[in-house]
């Protein structure tokens, strides 16, 4: 029997050292992670009488252990409590989903002729990197913008090394060719260069100012056409700083955050600023426990989102954290430089505050359209399909193949009926008869489903509370058949025939209670769910049917012949252009590629052509 956990006897010998705390319910797992600059003094705080938050007392009632780590540093801190939140997911932490990467646009400053581009990942090449943008529209809006007035390469070095002609882009003077010798001549590209890079740091009003005094300058040389197309590149540059809503006075990067409510539901609205002019916005829904206060999330998306991503010089705040002068000092030394976490004063300052709070409502709007519409659309599937509850966990199974060769299962799942992507899977189908779906459905299931049960015994994967085949009677009698076998035909099964014609919107259902058909009308919002559903499983299996195809299609024969590795193989491709061209080429075309010998190319002609 465990010891019970002593709460008074603990507190006395807990250090007023900086660090992270841990508690954990009966059962030891986390159910909250709390940084601390004092560790006694914020512990305790937790195990008074009474709590204003209904959260905390809810937790507080939960507690069955405490764990601490020390730390040297405040920043240290706050680093662990982040990797460890990102870790354990706990009940009653405000979490934030920061799985991805923000784009950029890369200038490769360290060639002759630079080249923009966009580009997402961690930053390894040399050259300059501009960002983050909200999103990869607006890294291609700016792109293209670039690309209409300075007319810098965007093409990758490989085409641009072996170019002998002007491209396309040439030919809509969207490009300025440095690819061919006296199309343009370095300066003149190098200036274009330096113009993309001021324009990329926000000094928009200075490229301004140097076009505006070439084109006088153009002019009184009577250089009419020249000082024409600086005109034009005036023109473009200005149309461009009308289209952002609201242009800072200063050029410095700023992030702006507010938070909305409503519903029970939160939004937390980034709002990105760079060089003074608004790139984007991004919404962001953490899930939160009730009466959690704005304090709380917005700490804890600074604390989680700028672990990942660059830190601006200033963030725009509604309310000052309680924590503001350790956020301060850790996003500090995040960024290398002074970072300032500003309220509101001024008229502009409040402008976009304003602007951050109208688009964070709107998207809370819509975000809760979007939940109610998906929530109305289960509880229809579950009235349709006579469930006990509703299906908010659903699997869908399709199959793809190429008559009968290397056949593919896909299973994709729906949590509330929006698509789980990272849930997905896809099985490679082994062992049967080419062609044969039921068999293919069955071991797909079998495989699928063994698993899962597995999983169960250790606290795993859930199971799914609706399985959803493509395929009339004879896919779901398969089906019934594994859940059979594996005693689990508790979970709800239903396949989904096609209607008359194929046509969408004529689907029939069946499920192991009824085999006669359930024909639904097409406008019937359960069918949408079920379509949606099923044409995304179909997507998903023609998809890895398709690359695992490719893959066998593109398999070169090369890698049939003994003592040709892969970096010959490269070569031999590279210096002839494709495997048909090898295959043609005589033995001595084949001896003058670099690190093939005489034996070799003789065993390679004698591969495709036949020994003698």
């Amino acid at each position: 029997m465990a010891t019970p956990f002593d709460v008074n006897a603990f507190l006395k010998q807990l250090t007023q050292r900086p660090g992270v705390y841990r508690m954990l319910n009966a059962v030891g797992t986390i159910i909250y992670v709390g940084k601390a600059k004092n560790l006694k003094k914020r512990v305790s705080s937790y195990f008074k009488k009474n709590h204003d938050e209904i959260k905390t007392s809810a937790m507080v009632a939960h507690i069955a252990r405490v764990e601490v780590t020390v730390t040297d540093t405040e920043s240290e801190a706050f680093i662990l409590e982040n990797t460890l939140i990102k870790r354990h997911k706990p009940k009653y932490n405000i979490l934030f989903r920061d799985d991805k990467s923000y784009p950029y646009i890369y200038v490769s400053t360290d060639k002759a002729f630079p080249a923009l581009s966009y580009h997402r990942g961690a930053k390894r090449r040399k050259g300059d990197y501009f960002g983050p943008f909200p999103n990869a529209s607006a890294v291609h809006q700016t792109l293209q913008a670039l690309q209409k007035i300075f007319k810098v390469r965007q093409c990758a070095e490989s085409v641009f090394n072996h170019r002998s002609r002007p491209c396309l882009q040439y030919q809509i003077k969207r490009c300025s060719a440095p690819c061919v010798e006296g199309l343009v001549t370095k300066e003149a590209y190098q200036n274009d260069v330096a113009h993309t890079l001021l324009f990329l740091q926000g000094k928009r009003f200075d490229v301004v100012d140097e076009l505006a005094q070439k084109m006088e300058a153009a002019s009184h040389a009577l250089e009419f056409e020249e000082a024409a197309q600086y005109r034009d590149k005036i023109s473009a540059l200005r149309a461009i700083q009308s289209q952002h809503l609201i242009n800072q006075p200063s050029s410095k990067d700023m992030d702006v955050i507010v938070v909305a409510e409503q519903a029970s539901q939160v939004c937390v609205c980034l709002m990105m600023y760079r060089g003074g002019n608004l790139w984007g916005s991004e919404h962001f829904y953490p899930k939160t426990q009730a009466q959690a206060d704005n304090d709380a999330i917005l700490d804890a998306f600074l604390t989680q989102h700028y672990q990942l991503y660059p830190v601006p010089a200033e963030i725009l705040l509604p309310i000052k954290l309680k924590e503001h002068t350790y956020l301060e000092a850790w996003l500090k030394e995040k960024r290398g430089a002074s970072v300032r976490l500003k309220q509101p004063v001024q008229q502009t300052a409040k402008s976009l505050m304003a602007l951050a709070t109208t688009n964070a409502l709107t998207g809370l709007k819509q975000h809760l359209t979007q939940k109610a519409t998906q929530r109305d659309r289960v509880e229809a599937l579950q009235e349709v399909l006579a469930l006990e509850t509703p299906p908010n966990h659903i699997e869908c199974f399709d199959i793809s193949h190429t008559q009968g060769e290397l056949t593919v299962a896909s299973c994709v799942v729906f949590n509330d009926g929006i698509p789980n992507t990272q849930a997905y899977r896809k099985f490679n189908i082994e062992g049967i008869t080419g062609g044969d779906d039921y068999a293919a459905m069955h071991q797909v299931l079998t495989r699928r489903y063994r698993r899962l049960k597995e999983a169960q015994k250790e606290g795993g994967e859930k199971l799914p509370s609706l399985i959803v085949v493509d395929g009339g009677k004879g896919q779901l009698n398969q089906a019934i058949d594994v859940l059979k076998g594996l005693e689990l035909e508790h979970i709800p099964l239903v396949s989904v025939a096609k209607g008359e014609g194929r046509k969408a919107g004529l689907e029939i259902l069946f499920t192991p209670h009824n085999m006669d058909g359930i024909d639904l009308e097409s406008d019937d919002i359960a069918l949408h769910l079920i379509n949606y559903i099923r044409d995304e499983a179909h997507r998903f299996a023609i998809t890895a049917h398709r690359s695992k195809r490719t893959k066998a299609q593109t398999h070169s024969s090369l890698e049939s012949i003994d003592g040709i590795g892969p970096k010959t193989r490269k070569t031999l491709l590279t210096h002839f252009g494709g495997l048909n061209d090898v295959k043609q080429a005589s033995i001595s075309e084949l001896s003058k590629v670099k690190g093939i010998s005489a034996h070799k190319a003789q065993q390679i002609y004698d591969f495709f052509h036949g020994a003698l």
